[in-house]
């Protein structure tokens, strides 16, 4: 596209502030502004997750940025397990992985793009009037105002998930990425933990429907729900407490996930970005790195089309392909947690390795132990190939 483009980014999340900082690293001329309807610093969430391979292209995106996130970041490079009452297992040759709080990951995004001239404003919530611009980014989440403004065209469909969830913080700094599985009268229920800071740790807790009833969640408030949910993971948590959202209704912030896909991503000058476009299942920590590769590979196609039309098409068409892979890989690993019980009768080794296998399509379709001894078969020979 020529120089000297507008843009206006609705919603003040990594998506649109990544995008806003590679189209100024493009050309210093773009007029863009992010709109933020939240005031700043009130975000959501506690830490997020994202893995070596998002960083190195961080790095070669934008090295200042990525030079300020990898300093704010902790690192694990082993994973520590409990299963119900069983000795507690370190597993060290898992992926090695970063975590970083939402609101410091934020805020660098934001003075970095402010730094390169872009106006960041928040509390300005667009209504039904958008701003005049030649392009707006639709990056305000999954629950999109300007995607559902036009269901029909961009082809919405969400997939709501079975299984019940809370995000939740907790002052237990986890060292290396922490999960624990025990089972209760009324079923599994299970949480997995991960810093984000060197004061505080992400810690998400799932469980079934008919559990989280059994257990009676469905009806506490959240500091009766916070106070058994710290009985039941005490030992992982080494008896530090659960921080919950705050409701002003003083509710438990209980959800179920949603899968959001689209048919088509742009409609005339408005292009969708991040969750407004796509959701995977939290299980995969996926969703950060997601948004931010979206930002890269719509400011890619804008560099490279002169024409919008064309450079949305390419954007949608590349970036839909580009994360299939991980659309599947969330599916599949939805479907694990939500057959929990199928896996939980191994031996905790055997489980453990299962879990490490969750993103695979076929192990929904073969008896798990089946499917555990092959693997061990396929190791084995691989092993004998290399010797």
């Amino acid at each position: 596209m020529g120089a000297c483009v507008k843009v206006a980014c609705v919603g003040g999340g990594p998506a649109s502030l990544y995008f806003s900082i590679l189209m100024k690293r493009v050309d210093p001329s773009h007029d863009i502004t992010v709109y933020e309807r939240n005031p700043a610093g009130s975000t959501y969430g506690w830490g997020v997750t994202y893995w070596y391979e998002l960083f190195e292209n961080l790095r070669r995106a934008d090295p200042e940025s990525a030079r300020d996130i990898a300093e704010s970041s902790v690192h694990w490079d082993s994973w520590y397990a409990q299963v119900h009452e069983h000795p507690p297992m370190m597993i060290d040759h898992w992926d090695e992985g970063f975590g970083i709080g939402r609101r410091e990951l934020l805020d660098i995004l934001t003075r970095r793009a402010r730094s390169l001239g872009v106006r960041v404003e928040f509390e300005h919530e667009i209504g039904d009037d958008l701003p005049e611009a030649d392009l707006i980014v639709a990056g305000d989440g999954v629950n999109s105002v300007l995607r559902d403004r036009h269901p029909e065209h961009f082809g919405t469909k969400v997939e709501v998930g079975r299984n019940k969830y809370m995000w939740l913080g907790t002052t237990k700094v986890f060292g290396p990425f922490s999960f624990a599985f025990v089972d209760t009268p009324h079923g599994w229920i299970w949480c997995y933990g991960y810093g984000f800071s060197r004061t505080h740790s992400t810690c998400v807790i799932e469980c079934s429907p008919e559990t989280w009833q059994g257990l009676g969640l469905h009806q506490t408030n959240e500091a009766d729900s916070l106070a058994l949910l710290e009985k039941l993971f005490v030992e992982v948590l080494d008896g530090h407490p659960l921080i919950g959202r705050e409701q002003a209704d003083d509710s438990a912030h209980w959800l179920n996930f949603r899968t959001v896909t689209n048919r088509t991503w742009y409609r005339g000058n408005v292009v969708l970005l991040g969750d407004a476009a796509h959701t995977t299942h939290y299980s995969i920590g996926a969703g950060t790195a997601l948004a931010l590769g979206d930002a890269a590979y719509l400011a890619d196609a804008l560099r490279q089309d002169t024409s919008l039309e064309a450079a949305l098409a390419a954007y949608q068409k590349e970036r839909r392909s580009a994360i299939r892979t991980s659309q599947r890989a969330a599916r599949n690993s939805a479907r694990w947690y939500e057959n929990l019980p199928r896996y939980a009768g191994l031996p905790p080794q055997h489980m453990l390795t299962l879990l490490g296998e969750r993103h695979s399509t076929l192990l929904a379709y073969m008896p798990p132990k089946l499917y555990f001894q092959l693997g061990k078969l396929t190791s084995r020979a691989i092993q004998a190939v290399r010797r």
